[in-house]
């Protein structure tokens, strides 16, 4: 059972905030994703952002705060660290999690886990409502091909995921513990490998999604790979899940890559996220990083409520609404799932009367 709804959306529980936009309002962001870094420790074959060059730029840790205690004010509900680079690679890190969480925000992050010590899961998780290890193997050598690093890596991973289970159960935290892969050609063979290593080590669930072409991505390694072939592997993954521990085969998200086309004519979901990048840039769609078009300000410059209700996003917004082709846009993009939602509110289909 998917209860964390990973291969659907969350925008069911926001119903005041859909609400308000049904009714044309100004509506702040419920969920952004902040880039703290743009370095990177791996060089993963599959990586969608290769093209932002992981740029050693960081996030200054005093203003990124500044503007953490004002979106949180604000009514920003969450805040996913992840982004262009290895969060855990900045060194103000832990604080930036914990002043994120004081400020009312939810946090979540998305690593490679390599970085994830005893140090930082002493310092850190218990201002974290979950963490997701990108972990693409069940070997170290595949895992080594894969995420172009050292075999000895993958041990450090498995190692540090099993230390923040043990602090967390030690000290009754609520934070939840995932791991994810990628399905791709080098791993097919591993994934239940994989799965029974997350469960032995007492991971909450492992997530195994589809690859998706960037649309400025230099790889184009895994733009051909098709999932139909594997759906097999959903069945042998479930006799694996209980009541502590999941696998979240995301069927609905490969499906819709095999259907080739997307169930709404324009992109709705902007008002109710956002991105910002490692240097400050806040981001109509991280689909689009490096365009120009989608860029709304920069958070080293303004206060976050100058740029959400600027000029320049009001711009930004027409021309997703008049001019965007979502057809050209990434497919199973971050907001497909709720762009189908909020399509079919505002375009129901006949008879929905009866309930």
């Amino acid at each position: 059972m998917d209860e964390f709804r990973i291969d659907s959306h969350k925008l069911i529980y926001h119903v005041d905030r859909v609400n308000d936009w049904l009714s044309g309002e100004n509506i702040y962001p419920i969920y952004i994703e902040v880039s703290p870094i743009g370095a990177c420790n791996h060089r993963c074959t599959y990586c969608g952002l290769d093209y932002m060059e992981y740029q050693p730029r960081y996030l200054d840790p005093a203003i990124l705060k500044t503007r953490l205690t004002e979106m949180g004010a604000l009514g920003l509900k969450s805040i996913m660290y992840a982004g262009e680079g290895e969060p855990f690679l900045h060194k103000d890190i832990s604080n930036i999690i914990n002043h994120t969480k004081a400020s009312g925000i939810d946090v979540a992050i998305t690593s490679n886990g390599v970085l994830f010590t005893k140090k930082l899961i002493e310092a850190a998780l218990a201002s974290i409502t979950w963490i997701k290890i990108s972990i693409n193997a069940g070997t170290p050598g595949t895992y080594a091909k894969i995420h172009r690093t050292k075999e000895e890596d993958f041990p450090k991973v498995v190692e540090n995921i099993k230390e923040a289970v043990r602090f967390r159960e030690a000290n009754k935290l609520s934070s939840t513990i995932g791991m994810q892969m990628i399905l791709l050609p080098e791993n097919v063979g591993e994934a239940l490998l994989l799965a029974r290593l997350a469960k032995d080590i007492g991971a909450d669930y492992l997530v195994i999604k589809s690859y998706s072409q960037h649309l400025k991505s230099v790889t184009h390694e895994y733009e051909e790979f098709k999932y139909a072939d594997f759906y097999y592997l959903n069945d042998e993954l479930r006799k694996l899940c209980d009541k502590r521990f999941n696998v979240v085969f995301r069927m609905n998200a490969m499906k819709k890559l095999e259907e080739g086309k997307k169930r709404y004519e324009k992109c709705l979901a902007l008002p109710f996220w956002s991105y910002i990048d490692a240097g400050g840039g806040v981001w109509a769609c991280s689909a689009f990083l490096g365009d120009e078009r989608f860029l709304i300000g920069n958070i080293n410059e303004s206060a976050f409520k100058e740029i959400w209700e600027s000029e320049r996003r009001k711009k930004v917004m027409e021309f997703v609404d008049k001019e965007l082709d979502t057809t050209a846009c990434r497919q199973n993009c971050r907001m497909d799932e709720v762009n189908r939602y909020l399509w079919e509110l505002k375009h129901p289909s006949p008879h929905v009367n009866f309930i």
